[in-house]
């Protein structure tokens, strides 16, 4: 009898272990998934995101796919993972409209804080750039020049797209202004100028600093002195889209194209299918890039569903920037976030 309680009492305490054990496994599994952030970041079809991080939120403004809408696409959040879709009064394709507009409806914007505390957007309406400023990120917007015309007429340098525009603070607080794409799928150039105080003004001339194998989308990242100029290549509608880069020492170059470009392109397995038009952020120290790729409701398609990614983006101790592996990122911690 004793044998048999000595036996049962064994069996219980197994039993016991085996559950917790269970429990503390699936604790971790569901630990280990709540510290990721997975591919897509959120639900939709988005395209040529533009972020922002103020008082502990991420804004995100983007391309309404197929091939913009109306309006823009704004997403808010505090931790990355859960977003939840905003409206903007401005840009619209009815107020962004001129005589030198066509068709093309809203897209591509790239939003920025500058030196005087305000907020200025750069966007595509109409194949121009149209600038807004606001005096917090979801406005109200307006556009930035009195006159309400746009920043950037469609016909400034009819041989180019003029869009895609990317505005860029240095160290010193000075900012550049780069845009340009490709007619025809044909690989576009790429122009720069220096900003004004009031990030409106063109102070000096319109230089062109394309670099080898740019077709559209410019970023600039500055790193250790270094002024990575990232763009976008390829045919957006297929396989061959990617993200490339190049290097200068100064913002207006010249650049050359590393030797490790690109950095991100379509994958074997197609999970990552023709990703590109980036943009940078950091958070705690850690560089990120945030960009749109084919969504698998869309693979290889005019339609042009995409939807939007972010992976870590690093650099080498000789300073290229690593490849990116397409795989999500780890959650961030903290509300805390930088500016």
């Amino acid at each position: 009898m004793k044998k048999r309680l000595l036996l049962s009492s064994a069996m219980f305490l197994a039993v016991l272990s085996c559950k917790q054990t269970d429990k503390v496994k699936q604790t971790s599994n569901q630990d280990k998934s709540e510290d990721l952030i997975t591919n897509p970041i959120a639900e939709g079809y988005y395209a040529d995101p533009s972020i922002v991080q103020e008082a502990g939120t991420f804004y995100i403004y983007a391309t309404k796919d197929p091939w913009g809408k109306e309006d823009l696409a704004v997403l808010e959040s505090t931790d990355f993972k859960n977003w939840e879709q905003k409206t903007l009064n401005w840009p619209t394709k009815e107020a962004c409209t001129s005589p030198t507009s066509n068709g093309s409806m809203v897209w591509a914007p790239s939003v920025i804080k500058a030196k005087n505390g305000k907020f200025y957007m750069y966007v595509s309406v109409g194949s121009e750039v149209w600038a807004g400023v606001a005096e917090s990120p979801l406005g109200p917007w307006k556009n930035a020049k009195e006159d309400e015309s746009p920043l950037i007429k469609g016909n400034l340098f009819p041989e180019y797209h003029m869009i895609d525009a990317e505005a860029f603070i240095d160290d010193d607080g000075q900012a550049y202004l780069y845009w340009g794409s490709g007619l025809n799928w044909v690989n576009g150039h790429c122009f720069v100028v220096k900003l004004g105080a009031d990030m409106i003004t063109f102070e000096g001339e319109i230089k062109d600093v394309t670099p080898a194998n740019y077709f559209e989308a410019p970023v600039m990242v500055k790193r250790d002195g270094v002024y990575y100029l990232m763009y976008s290549d390829g045919k957006v509608i297929e396989d061959t889209y990617k993200v490339r880069y190049a290097t200068g020492n100064n913002p207006y170059g010249p650049f050359t194209e590393a030797e490790n470009s690109p950095i991100l392109s379509t994958e074997t397995d197609s999970t990552t299918y023709s990703p590109g038009h980036h943009t940078v952020f950091n958070s705690s120290g850690q560089d990120y890039i945030l960009y749109h790729r084919h969504s698998a409701n869309s693979p290889n398609s005019e339609d042009l569903l995409r939807e939007l990614c972010v992976d870590s983006l690093n650099f080498t101790k000789d300073g290229l920037i690593e490849k990116v592996r397409p795989s999500g990122i780890t959650a961030f911690k903290s509300k805390a976030l930088e500016n």
